[in-house]
């Protein structure tokens, strides 16, 4: 079999749910023929600067905005109504990938960004082209109406709550599965805490706060250092820079009252939640997804209107988060946290929600999927 798995470079978290889907994949089945592509890599540098970049430029700089774009588009009846544009727009702009989808000719494409999902909805019909089996893979607790596209064969989707209000809106209730949000297998089963703490020299001690700034290095993290040194408590903090290497240097060159380590880009994210108490961080949907699956609440800081506070209302509502709106509220709210037997409801809450398999399961539904289309075909 031949898979395809396309994805779009909007924020880390679409690249490492395809990333994860592609090692599931072939840890279950290592003889298929695997492909994991960035449509970006098939436009126009200047396309791909507007796209990538100017979403991260958005959402940092002018998050309501964001969230107005989000909400209004939020349509499927307007969505819908923009169908042929977007099918046409979308076939026009990309037609490296689709020719390069017609040449791979796949079994079925596994599609983390739903920008794959407007050009799999151009060319299904389309004399000469075999359809393959196309899934939607929602990488947030709260669907998009652009995820919602008739060529949809199957929607994998983060929890029942999600696929109930994808059906509300439209979406054959068959067709959805409640599998999770796909995440590596290394945060299926965590390293042992003390081993790593050993490791990176933090002290048995003392709790450990993750203060992550996403994979672009975007949030206020410099305020919310400046904040935690004014805890009256003390607890060890380490901070996740990610690519932003200027936001790294900056936090490193401060002296500060806690003692706290400044990392850039790292590859061992199920290491650092596997030490940490209490991980400070944006709700995306696969940073929650890899917290609540090692079973680590989320402290939540003003999340970006759109996905995120969608995300955020989600753990909020299930217990598994704490959220504050002001980055002045940071120090009593973390202190509630840790001097009460708050935080280990927290983290009960967040292991219930935990989907450590979903990547394995998203797999196992594609392949039955496949299976039930193929049958009712050639009934």
């Amino acid at each position: 079999m031949r898979i395809m798995i396309a994805t779009v470079t909007a924020g880390a978290g679409h690249l490492q749910a395809a990333a994860a889907l592609e090692e599931a994949w072939k840890s279950g089945r290592p003889h298929d023929v695997i492909e994991r592509i960035d449509l970006l890599a098939y436009v126009p540098k200047i396309q791909k600067q507007l796209y990538a970049d100017g979403y991260l430029r958005l959402v940092e700089h002018a998050p309501e905005l964001w969230g107005m774009v989000f909400k209004k588009t939020d349509d499927p009846a307007l969505v819908r109504k923009l169908t042929a544009f977007r099918r046409k727009f979308a076939r026009a702009t990309n037609r490296k990938f689709v020719a390069h989808l017609k040449e791979f000719q796949p079994d079925v494409v596994l599609c983390t960004h739903y920008l794959p999902l407007e050009i799999m909805g151009s060319l299904k019909g389309k004399r000469g082209w075999n359809h393959p089996y196309t899934v939607s893979i929602v990488t947030d607790y709260e669907a998009h109406a652009l995820w919602m596209e008739e060529s949809v064969d199957l929607y994998c989707v983060a929890f029942e709550e999600t696929g109930a209000s994808l059906a509300a809106r439209g979406a054959p209730a068959n067709q959805i599965a409640a599998t999770g949000i796909p995440i590596a297998a290394k945060f299926r089963s965590g390293p042992d805490p003390r081993a790593v703490r050993k490791q990176m020299g933090l002290r048995d001690d003392l709790p450990v706060l993750l203060v992550l700034s996403g994979g672009f290095g975007m949030g206020p993290v410099g305020e919310i250092l400046e904040e935690l040194d004014k805890l009256s408590l003390t607890l060890q903090v380490v901070v996740v820079a990610g690519k932003n290497e200027e936001l790294r240097r900056e936090l490193a060159a401060r002296n500060y009252r806690l003692p706290t380590r400044i990392l850039g880009f790292v590859t061992n994210m199920h290491e650092l939640m596997a030490v940490a108490d209490l991980i400070v961080s944006k709700p995306g949907g696969l940073t929650t997804s890899e917290a609540m699956a090692m079973g680590k609440p989320l402290f939540i800081l003003n999340p970006i209107p759109g996905q995120e506070a969608a995300n955020s209302d989600f753990l909020l509502e299930h217990g598994a988060a704490a959220k504050v709106n002001r980055v002045q509220d940071v120090p009593h709210r973390i202190e509630q946290l840790f001097e009460t037997k708050k935080l280990a409801q927290l983290a009960r809450a967040a292991k219930s929600l935990g989907r450590p398999n979903a990547a394995q399961d998203v797999c196992r539904a594609v392949l039955a999927g496949m299976a039930n289309h193929k049958a009712e075909k050639n009934n």
